[in-house]
Order: structure tokens, then C-alpha cells, then sequence
């Protein structure tokens, strides 16, 4: 009943009802054509951030949408002439062109550790009673993406998958006290400081009419910049940062890659929220010291704690290892150039002051017979009220902190336990300890030389 001379009656039939109409012999009327059907393999693993393609087979989310092209074949085609009943009629072949296959593209995420990763994801929103949880696992010395995962159960290639992208990817927030990496690298960097400076450091603190607390209540404390760093002090921050002029502070945020799109190009990828220090006010001048009043994504936040790891130098990121073609021909992606942000020597402070941190934690965050570097965050965001009645927990890690391997973060909404150090903290550390047994990273060498705390 169709208006023209062509019509589609059904897709996406099987072979056995493809039969069944050719025994009714009515080729030239009724015909089939071959279709595909995407397939993924591994059900919610990847889901959103691998995305889905239409009914044509287009990428349409996802790292499908990113690769389409490279993914995306040629059909081929013959002309000839056909008979009464569709047959070909002999000898009267004018043109033959083969269908030439899409390439093969290799991601850098490790299977086996995105499949951990996800696991451990989706017990923690359960044991932690959180909205959602985000974990991304890099290579230090390369900026390979290992894995890349949240607690969301979304299918690859479903009207989900292809609607909304990947929370990993989309979700910013306010990083808290894993801020503080990149204000001290600052202090350090411009010379203000050596981590070695000794401050004594009420709990709380007024400048120009602005008054800032520490997280938790404390006398006149005698800490050093790694002190500081080690008690997660919003106030030694801010005493340590009295000569640090707006202009760097903006300037180094950027430099770690705070408001910039992490170059991955994934779809519904946010850079975050950086504004320019002429709008800011009395307080924000302040509280981007430690991590408050900017926002950025999971990848950016653990670039930071990666550029550390890596000796000051940042790796441009990537999840997109090589393609093949149809001829097996391997081509390695093209990587976007390093740059350094910080001195080696400033890199490696920042690593023996984050190893004190991570020191302070290691009655419940740690991993037997490997060192770590790490940071805590916790900081009020907006809930679904519009008031400030969510939290988001976070914690960063090195691991091995005497020879970086591994750069681990983890993000949580909203979890029981609130801060980062005592719920996205241990999470880390059970990806930690799967990192070390699957890659057999040999165990670290006792620590010296560790920056004193106090004085």
C-alpha cells in the first residue's frame, strides 16, 4: 500500500523470514538487502562513553561519534542487468566496485582494568549510600587513559547510551583540597616558598573583611608547606599565598589545565569553569587556593596529580591508540606535544609532601608494599535544592610514589563518610592494589628524606 515504487516493509529481519519470502518467488517485487547491527560486547562496561550509531550505522555518541569516519566503510556495488525473477543475467556485468571495510581502532583502556575499575565503582555507590561515583586510572610517563568508568549502568549502543554522555566526561565539580597541588606548586615554582618553610598557622583567619576556617578546630599550629599540605590548611594556604599575585594564581591553574578541554575531543566533554581574575571578588581570590571557586572534570583533576608524577611535565591525555586498516596496516595516533609546568625540583617536593598525605591516611589507604603519593578533597556544591547541601568527595594517588607509575582519581557525590580521605580514598586504593598485581610493579624501596611536617 506504499505510494511509490519503493518501499520498506520491515527491518532488521531474520534469516529464516528472509527464506520464507523467496520460497513465495517473488524477487523484482520482494527483495532483501544485507543490513549490520553494531554489537558491544561487554554490556554497561564502557557504556555512554563508547556512545551508539542510528539505523545507518553513523556513530552518532561516543568515541562511535569521534571515529565514525575512520570507523565508517565504503559499500561496494555492481551494475548489470536482471531478469523477470531479480536474477543476474548472464554476460551483462558493465561494473564490480568491492565494499572496502572501516578501519579497527584500539583504545588504550585496559579491559581488565575497566572492568575492575566499574566493579569497585558500583559497590562503593552502594556501600557509601552515594549518588554516583567516577574513577579514571592513567599512565603517568604517557597520558594513556586506562580506564575510564562510573558507577552509571548504561548500555552501549542503547537510546541511553546515545542521549546522554558519559558522566566521566561530563561531570565538573569544585575539586576541593586536591587543589592545593596546584597553588603550593605555584609558591614553589615562583620561589615564594621552600616546602621546608616554617608558618605558625591558627585555624582561622580574617582578611579584608573575609574570614576563612580550616576543617577542623585547632590551636596556633607549628607546621611547615608540607605541614600544611599534610592537615589539608585553608589557612596556611591563604598565609603562604600573601605574595602570590592573582595573575599567577590564574596562571597556574591554567598551566595544570584547570578550564581547558583535556584534548580527548569526547562528545559532552565540559572544561570546567574558570573565570578570569578581574571577576573575581574578595573571597575567590582566596578560596581557588585551595580548590573552591572553579570547577573541572575527573580527567583534568587527575592530569594535575599526573604532571606531578611525571616530573613537572604535563602528557597531553589520550584513549585513542592506534587504527588498523583493512589491509592490517597499524598506525599509532599521533600524541599532542608535553609541556613542562614546573621544575623537576619543585615536581618532586610536591611528591614528598603528597607521600606525608598519603602517610596520614595509610591506617585504612594504603597498599602493602608500595608507597603512595596522594591528595584529599571535599567541598560543598550546589544540591537540587540550589543551596549548598551536596558534597563532592574526592582523592588523588601515585603509585609507586618512589617511581610513578599509575595516576588514580576517584569522585563521589554525596557519599556517607563525606570527606574525600575517608570515602573516595579507600576506593583508590582497592584500584591501587589491582594496578600493582595486574602490571607486577616491583615493590617500593623503604622512604628517606621525607620533608619535615612540623617544626
Amino acid at each position: 500500500s506504499g505510494t511509490g515504487q519503493y518501499v520498506i516493509l520491515k527491518k532488521d529481519v531474520t534469516p529464516q523470514v528472509k527464506r520464507s519470502i523467496e520460497a513465495l518467488h517473488l524477487g523484482g517485487i520482494v527483495w532483501g538487502e544485507l543490513s549490520s547491527e553494531r554489537l558491544y560486547a561487554d554490556g554497561d562496561l564502557m557504556g555512554a562513553l563508547l556512545g551508539g550509531v542510528n539505523d545507518n550505522g553513523d556513530g552518532v555518541a561516543g568515541i562511535e561519534q569521534v571515529e565514525n569516519k575512520t570507523l565508517t566503510g565504503t559499500d561496494g556495488h555492481e551494475t548489470y542487468q536482471r531478469g523477470n525473477g531479480g536474477e543476474e543475467i548472464p554476460g551483462t556485468m558493465t561494473e564490480s566496485v568491492a565494499a572496502k571495510n572501516g578501519d579497527d581502532v584500539t583504545l588504550t583502556i585496559d579491559r581488565d582494568v575497566q572492568w575492575y575499575v566499574k566493579k569497585v565503582l558500583k559497590e562503593a555507590e552502594s556501600k557509601y549510600g552515594a549518588a554516583w561515583a567516577i574513577a579514571v586510572v592513567q599512565d603517568v610517563q604517557s597520558g594513556e587513559i586506562l580506564a575510564l568508568a562510573d558507577s552509571d549502568e548504561v548500555q552501549a549502543g542503547t537510546d541511553a547510551a546515545k542521549m546522554s554522555p558519559s558522566r566521566a566526561v561530563s561531570e565538573t565539580f569544585e575539586p576541593g583540597s586536591v587543589g592545593k597541588v596546584i597553588s603550593m606548586s605555584g609558591y614553589l615554582q615562583m620561589g615564594l616558598h621552600k616546602m621546608s618553610d616554617q608558618l605558625s598557622v591558627p585555624d582561622h583567619i580574617t582578611q579584608e573583611g573575609q574570614t576563612y576556617k580550616d576543617s577542623f578546630d585547632h590551636g596556633t599550629e607549628r607546621w611547615t608547606l608540607a605541614g600544611i599540605l599534610q592537615n589539608s590548611s585553608n589557612v596556611g594556604m591563604i598565609m603562604a599565598g600573601e605574595n602570590y599575585p592573582d595573575e599567577q594564581r590564574y596562571e597556574y591553574l591554567t598551566k595544570f589545565g584547570i578550564g581547558q578541554p583535556t584534548g580527548l575531543n569526547l562528545p559532552g566533554e565540559s572544561s570546567g569553569l574558570l573565570t578570569n581574575p578581574s571577576a573575581w571578588d574578595l573571597r575567590t581570590r582566596n578560596t581557588i587556593l585551595f580548590g573552591q571557586g572553579y570547577t573541572v572534570n575527573a580527567l583534568q583533576l587527575n592530569n594535575v596529580v599526573a604532571t606531578i608524577a611525571n616530573k613537572g611535565v604535563k602528557q597531553q591525555q589520550s584513549i585513542i591508540k592506534s587504527t588498523t586498516d583493512a589491509n592490517g596496516k597499524t598506525t599509532e595516533t599521533k600524541k599532542g606535544e608535553a609541556t613542562r609546568v614546573v621544575d623537576e625540583k619543585v615536581a618532586s617536593d610536591m611528591m614528598n609532601a603528597m607521600e606525608s598525605v598519603a602517610e596520614g591516611y595509610n591506617k585504612f589507604i594504603k597498599v602493602d608494599g608500595y608507597r603512595m603519593a596522594a591528595k584529599s578533597g571535599t567541598a560543598e556544591v550546589q544540591g537540587s535544592d540550589g543551596t549548598l547541601s551536596s558534597i563532592i568527595s574526592d582523592y588523588s594517588v601515585v603509585i609507586p610514589a618512589d617511581n610513578p607509575r599509575y595516576a588514580v582519581t576517584v569522585v563521589m557525590k554525596d557519599p556517607n563518610g563525606v570527606f574525600g580521605g575517608l570515602t573516595a580514598g579507600p576506593v583508590s586504593a582497592q584500584i591501587c592494589e589491582f594496578l600493582m598485581q595486574k602490571y607486577e610493579v616491583p615493590v617500593s624501596s623503604p622512604r628517606k628524606n621525607a620533608i619535615p611536617v612540623t617544626w
